[in-house]
C-alpha cells in the first residue's frame, strides 16, 4: 500500500484530483539566488520582445511575419516567398538546437526562455503576489465568500490582467502588420480599422484565458515539448534533480530534530518539509524523480537551499544534476548523441550562411504567357511572349534595369516606352516581353533560353525559361 502510494505520480497529474476536477495550484513565492537571475534573463527577453517590432535595421523592422502580405525580416534581414528554403532551413536549425539544448540540459528552455513561463511567472504571477498576497493569503481569499476585500482584489487584478493581455496582444500585432502600421492604425482609431480590431480583441480574450485561468496546463497538457523529454533524455542529461542518496540514505527522509545526527542515524538530509512542493508552479514533488510537469524553473533549488543553511545542512540536495553524476559520480561529458546533433547543427548553420551570402538582392521569374505557343514571323522567326516580375529584396530602389538574352541569337524586345525599369526597394516589378528567335537557330520543340538582368552593365541575376518552337519530324 505505501509502494502504491508512493507511486502514484505517474498515474496522475498534480493539477487535476482524483475525481478529474482542476486542482488549482498557489505556489509560493519564488526567491533566491538561482530566481533573481531568471529575473534578470526574463527581463532583457521581454525588452526583446517589445522593442523588436519597433527597431529598424537598414530601414527593415528587426523582426517581421506578415503572413497576409508575405513579408518577413528575420534580424533585419527581408524574406519573401521566393526565399522559403531558408526559413524552412532556418527552422530546422531551430529544432536541432532545442533537441540538442534538451538532450543536454533538459528543459532548461521551458523554465528560463519560454514567453508562456516568463510571462505567467515574471509578469502575472508577481502581480498576484503584490495584489493578494503569498500562498497562505490566496488560498484563504480563494476560500473566503464574495466580500468587498474579495471583489476588490479579484477586481483589481482582472483589471490589470486584461490590460496586459491588451498589450501583449498590439505587440504580437506589431509583428505581423508591422509596428508602422500597427502606429497608423492607434493615432487612425479603431472605428477606421474593425477588421483588425477584431482579431486584437479575441487575440487580448485569449492571452487573459492563458494566463489568468489556463496557466500552467499549458505546460501540462497543451505543449508537446514536455512529451518529447522522455525520448530525449538519458542519464546524462543535466535536470532539476533530488539527490535521493544524500536526501534518503538508508532509513530514507525524517522531520528535522534539533542537535540530532541525522547521517549517523542513517537517515537521508530530507527533512519533508514539502517546501519544494508548494513553491512548485506545476504542483510536482521534484523528490519523485524527473516528470513530464517540471518546467526546470529552479524555484525548488532556491527554496531547498534556503531550507537547508535554516538547519545547518549543505545546499544542493536538489541542483542541476544528471542521473549519472547523483548515482555513480559521474563528471558531465558530452555523448556521442550530443556530438551528432552538434555536428548536424554546425552543418545546416554553415549551409544556411552560405545561402545567404549567395543569395542575390533581385529574384527574377519568368513564365511564357499561359495559353501561348509561338508565332511565326517574317524571315524565318518564331516569337514567344513571357511574363516576368522582378522582386527588390533591398530597402533601396534599383534604377536603369534591363533585360537581355544571354545565351544563343535572339532578340528579347520588352513591352514598354522604355528600355530600362525601376524596382522600387521591397518591392516588385512586372511586365512583358517577346523574345524572337531564328528557325535554324532552334534545336527542336523545346528550347531553354537563359536570360540575365542588369543594373547598367552589371549582371544582378540569371533566369531561364523555355522556348517553344515548331515540333521538327
Amino acid at each position: 500500500m505505501e509502494t502504491e502510494e508512493k507511486e502514484r505520480f505517474r498515474d496522475s497529474i498534480g493539477t487535476v484530483t482524483e475525481s478529474g476536477k482542476r486542482n488549482w495550484i498557489f505556489p509560493k513565492k519564488p526567491h533566491g539566488k538561482w530566481y533573481n537571475y531568471r529575473k534578470w534573463v526574463s527581463y532583457g527577453l521581454l525588452a526583446f520582445l517589445f522593442l523588436a517590432p519597433f527597431v529598424k535595421v537598414n530601414g527593415n523592422q528587426f523582426l517581421l511575419f506578415n503572413v497576409l502580405e508575405r513579408r518577413f525580416h528575420i534580424f533585419g534581414f527581408p524574406f519573401w516567398p521566393q526565399d522559403f528554403h531558408l526559413f524552412v532551413i532556418s527552422m530546422i536549425i531551430g529544432v536541432v538546437f532545442v533537441t540538442l539544448f534538451t538532450v543536454a540540459f533538459g528543459r532548461l528552455f521551458c523554465g528560463w526562455i519560454c514567453p508562456q513561463t516568463i510571462f505567467m511567472e515574471m509578469v502575472f504571477r508577481r502581480i498576484e503576489y503584490w495584489i493578494e498576497g503569498d500562498r497562505g493569503k490566496q488560498i484563504r481569499l480563494s476560500k473566503q465568500p464574495w466580500n468587498a476585500e474579495k471583489i476588490r482584489k479579484k477586481g483589481l487584478k482582472f483589471i490589470l490582467f486584461l490590460l496586459i493581455s491588451f498589450l501583449i496582444a498590439n505587440v504580437f500585432l506589431a509583428y505581423l502588420i508591422g509596428s508602422d502600421k500597427l502606429l497608423e492604425y492607434v493615432t487612425e482609431g479603431p472605428s477606421e480599422h474593425i477588421s483588425t480590431l477584431v482579431p486584437l480583441i479575441i487575440f487580448t480574450g485569449v492571452f487573459y484565458f492563458v494566463f489568468a485561468w489556463f496557466r500552467e496546463q499549458v505546460c501540462v497538457i497543451a505543449c508537446p515539448y514536455g512529451r518529447l523529454q522522455g525520448v530525449l533524455l538519458d542519464e546524462e542529461s543535466v535536470v532539476v534533480a533530488y539527490d535521493h542518496k544524500r536526501g534518503e540514505r538508508e532509513k530514507g527522509r525524517k522531520k528535522f530534530k534539533k542537535n540530532e545526527d541525522r547521517e549517523a542515524l542513517g537517515y537521508g538530509d530530507c527533512i519533508d518539509c514539502f517546501q519544494c512542493v508548494h513553491v512548485c508552479p506545476t504542483g510536482i514533488d521534484i523528490r519523485n524523480g524527473t516528470q513530464l510537469e517540471c518546467v526546470n524553473c529552479t524555484a525548488c533549488i532556491d527554496e531547498c537551499n534556503h531550507i537547508m543553511r535554516s538547519v545547518n545542512l549543505p545546499e544542493g540536495l536538489i541542483r542541476y544534476a544528471s542521473e549519472a553524476q547523483i548515482s555513480k559520480k559521474k563528471k558531465f561529458r558530452l555523448t556521442a548523441r550530443m556530438k551528432g546533433y552538434i555536428g548536424v547543427l554546425a552543418i545546416l548553420v554553415g549551409l544556411l550562411t552560405g545561402m545567404l551570402f549567395l543569395r542575390n538582392d533581385v529574384e527574377a521569374t519568368v513564365l511564357r504567357l499561359p495559353g501561348q505557343l509561338y508565332q511565326h514571323k517574317p524571315n524565318n522567326m518564331i516569337s514567344n511572349v513571357f511574363t516576368y516580375k522582378l522582386v527588390n529584396k533591398t530597402t533601396k530602389d534599383i534604377d536603369n534595369v534591363r533585360l537581355k538574352l544571354l545565351n544563343g541569337p535572339g532578340v528579347l524586345k520588352r513591352v514598354a516606352t522604355h528600355d530600362t525599369l525601376t524596382i522600387p526597394g521591397q518591392g516588385m516589378a512586372q511586365g512583358t516581353f517577346f523574345v524572337d528567335i531564328n528557325n535554324a537557330d532552334l534545336k527542336g520543340d523545346r528550347n531553354t533560353i537563359k536570360i540575365g538582368v542588369f543594373e547598367g552593365d552589371k549582371l544582378i541575376e540569371t533566369t531561364k525559361a523555355n522556348f517553344v518552337g515548331p515540333r521538327r519530324f
